[in-house]
């Protein structure tokens, strides 16, 4: 693969394949100066000041995103540009280190196989605080089946969000494409709830993340019924059907696509009862009506295949795209 970058915007096919292949072998470290955490605390910085002038609603919101938007895509982009005025090598590499920065799908495996270990080990504790990890409900509840269900739910929604997504913006946008979406979904997931804090002030970066999931989402799951259509023991006829019939089950206009389609892909019902602050919030199955419910370690397996699988080839596509 050549080591060449064009102008800063573009994507770059050589550094996205080294930017999934470190993500998928090596997850991604934890440090204070990774760039989501950066963004991060950039966000919670801004939101102090807005309020603190009395920009508390729909407006604060909107000036967050355009504040935020334009200081870390700036900034991100200025560094690969900097990095070029030194050589052009230099730039590739500052390149792919953020691209790998922004993508998380290696991570997520790696927090489902914990689940699992737990579960097999019979240790329900330790399934319990792993799965506390990807998802947020009440654990006290939840036996080994219901952690592993929880974390195939987890890796099927995340696919889009975590790593499909990035993909998409990435090939139609380049690496500000890129970044401007990983804003976007750190807004949604700092300031997207319909609570009184944040109903109006978050409401512009949940409308925006809906946004840039929608065309990713459906993507996927096309993509997704398509990989299990060739998988032993997996489904592409399942999942193109109940994700299509289910999808709007879900919450939101995009997770239901990845999760009902991965529910038919492996054969099995998931999510069911969930509890969250005492209450249960939806007694709701995705899946086959006739599949049983997942909860073993060869639905993990299964669905980790399917997951991976799919990550792969969508990263595959972009690569030979953008080297096309």
């Amino acid at each position: 693969m050549a080591v060449e970058l064009g102008p800063w915007w573009f994507g770059n096919g050589a550094a996205l394949a080294a930017a999934v292949l470190l993500d998928v072998l090596i997850g991604d470290p934890v440090y204070r100066a990774h760039p989501v955490r950066l963004i991060g605390s950039l966000l919670s910085a801004l939101e102090r000041l807005l309020r603190s002038v009395g920009l508390d609603g729909r407006g604060g919101g909107i000036t967050l995103f355009v504040a935020l938007a334009s200081i870390v895509v700036a900034g991100v982009t200025g560094v690969v540009a900097g990095a070029r005025a030194i050589a052009p090598w230099c730039a590739w590499l500052v390149h792919a280190f953020f691209v790998y920065s922004f993508l998380a799908l290696g991570d997520l495996l790696r927090h489902v196989r914990r689940v699992d270990r737990a579960a097999s080990r019979g240790d329900l504790a330790g399934a319990r605080v792993a799965v506390a990890q990807l998802v947020g409900r009440d654990i006290a509840r939840m036996d080994e089946a219901a952690c592993r269900r929880a974390a195939i739910e987890s890796l099927a929604e995340n696919l889009t969000d975590g790593f499909t997504s990035p993909l998409f913006w990435y090939a139609i946008a380049g690496l500000p494409g890129l970044v401007l979406f990983k804003v976007v979904s750190t807004m949604d997931s700092m300031v997207g709830y319909k609570t009184p804090r944040y109903l109006r002030f978050g409401w512009c970066g949940a409308r925006v993340d809906d946004v840039m999931n929608y065309v990713p989402a459906r993507l996927t799951w096309l993509l997704l019924a398509a990989i299990a259509s060739v998988l032993p023991g997996a489904s592409g006829r399942k999942a193109l059907t109940v994700g299509w019939r289910q999808h709007g089950v879900l919450p939101g206009p995009n997770s239901g696509w990845s999760e009902a389609a991965a529910a038919g892909a492996i054969q099995r019902r998931i999510v069911g009862p969930i509890w969250n602050s005492g209450a249960l919030v939806t007694d709701v199955w995705i899946g086959e009506p006739a599949d049983p419910p997942a909860g073993t370690h060869d639905d993990v397996t299964r669905a980790v295949v399917v997951i991976t699988a799919t990550g792969v080839v969508a990263a595959a596509i972009v690569v030979i795209t953008l080297m096309s």
